[in-house]
């Protein structure tokens, strides 16, 4: 039985999935399986994970969008510890969603995770005191490769859900990321 509830196509974007594994606890904690090969092809996401990567935050911290051109990766986001709003941008030119983009928080609470197929910018603004963030991705990082996309970019307009009164704080290459252009 699997051990995963999936949501396919979030948002309308085709290949953009919200993953919910299946939590079992008690008065001594709990148990759960955050990623299952088997469960994942079961429903029809064949991925070949090859690296996993974590990140620790404050609040107010914004990273992103963040994007790979030529070595795309697909990546399977979730926070272990506090509260994200996680931002996904279909980047995929012959995409009917191409620019259209999809935002879910994800918390150690709610235990979902966002599956972010090739081709995606991504982001998140971390909305608790500290968060710490995981993902796996299925191609190795190529540091040349690397492209971005102004956080606020007036083309894309993601709605960050910013809470009256936070500070957003971005690393200087956020700062300088461009905006959309074709």
């Amino acid at each position: 039985m699997s051990q995963i509830k999936v949501e396919k196509n979030v948002g309308g974007i085709e290949g953009l999935c919200i993953i919910t594994p299946t939590v079992h606890g008690d008065n001594r904690g709990y148990f759960t399986e955050t990623y299952n090969e088997k469960d994942m092809k079961e429903a029809g996401l064949d991925y070949k994970f090859v690296q996993d990567n974590q990140s620790a935050s404050v609040k107010g911290v914004l990273r992103g969008l963040h994007r790979q051109k030529d070595y795309p990766q697909a990546k399977l986001v979730r926070v272990i510890s506090g509260e994200v709003y996680d931002v996904a941008v279909d980047m995929r030119e012959n995409s009917p969603t191409f620019l259209k983009w999809f935002g879910v928080v994800l918390s150690k609470e709610n235990n979902k995770q966002l599956l972010i197929p090739k081709g995606f910018a991504h982001g998140f603004l971390v909305l608790s005191d500290y968060a710490e963030f995981c993902y796996k991705v299925d191609d190795f990082f190529h540091p040349n490769d690397e492209a971005g996309i102004a956080w606020n970019d007036p083309t894309i307009s993601v709605d960050w859900k910013i809470p009256e009164g936070m500070k957003i704080i971005l690393s200087e290459k956020d700062k300088n990321q461009p905006y959309f252009k074709r």
